[in-house]
């Protein structure tokens, strides 16, 4: 794959590559608790396991959860640990009173982050806040994947379709669907498209009647709205144990320990979901040489 010197700006100002080499993987919903940031981290270990040179942003300035949890795996390293890891920053949100400078600010800060490190990467992953916000869409006008986690429950659900309380029927698509379509109308218009994946992250092993009627209406709503829907992380006290050692359950095992059921279940799940992805190869024809520093 060639680098062409073309660059174009949707309306947000996303820039454009033309044979950019690096893949643009978004997690994003307007949804709090969906378990972004874990499913991030994991996608990023698991990345980087493929030789694949990973970078992340997060664009939660707030809460941090992403770049917190590579902190303390930074940390781990630090302390003699051998573990992968990728390139990392923050992009907050501008303090400036005014409305039209503090988007430019935004936009400009967001770029230059994203131009550098498309141009070192094999595939950049941006963490959204669980809210709407400029940022945010700026991050979802530049994605070449979407993937939104959702827990499995009819209250997730409501973000992405309004459903008939009595029978189920979809009544039309909700807010954050709406954004997904205009966003890909945006990027369809400098050529790009932008395949959306909608994660079904934390489902309970017990079959619910609940989990049967969300994923039946799931299904008609893929059709009907556009996306594909893979399996995610499930339920697992693990997944909130590892956070503060900056670990991953592709990382377990590493030190001798055998590993459990649960966590050679919880391995596959992520490899499945990567598998699901469907990312393109790697060309090291044409990558940039990065040092380790790097």
């Amino acid at each position: 794959m060639t680098k062409g010197p073309t660059r174009g700006r949707d309306n947000y100002g996303c820039s454009m590559t033309n044979g950019r080499r690096a893949h643009i993987i978004v997690l994003g919903n307007e949804k709090g608790g969906s378990g972004k940031s874990t499913s991030a981290m994991h996608l990023v270990v698991a990345l980087l396991e493929q030789g694949r040179k990973v970078a992340t942003i997060d664009l939660d300035g707030r809460q941090r959860t992403l770049t917190r949890y590579l902190e303390n795996r930074a940390k781990a390293v630090a302390e003699g640990m051998d573990l992968l890891m990728p390139s990392f920053a923050v992009v907050t949100r501008s303090e400036l009173p005014d409305f039209q400078q503090a988007q430019a600010d935004e936009r400009t800060r967001f770029l230059s982050v994203l131009e550098d490190y498309v141009d070192r990467h094999d595939v950049v992953i941006i963490d959204c806040p669980g809210s709407d916000s400029f940022l945010s869409r700026l991050a979802h006008g530049c994605a070449d994947t979407l993937l939104t986690p959702m827990n499995d429950s009819f209250i997730d659900l409501d973000l992405i379709a309004r459903i008939d309380q009595n029978d189920h029927s979809i009544l039309g698509p909700s807010l954050y669907a709406e954004l997904v379509w205009e966003m890909r109308k945006r990027r369809a218009r400098t050529g790009g498209t932008i395949d959306w994946l909608v994660m079904r992250n934390r489902v309970s092993h017990l079959d619910a009647r609940n989990k049967r009627r969300v994923s039946e209406v799931l299904a008609k709503l893929a059709k009907r709205i556009g996306f594909r829907v893979v399996a995610g992380l499930s339920e697992r006290v693990t997944y909130r144990e590892l956070f503060l050692q900056g670990l991953t359950m592709l990382d377990l095992g590493r030190t001798g320990s055998s590993l459990t059921m649960s966590e050679v279940a919880a391995r596959q799940e992520v490899r499945t979901l990567v598998a699901s992805l469907d990312l393109p190869a790697i060309d090291r024809a044409t990558a940039p040489i990065v040092s380790a520093a790097e």
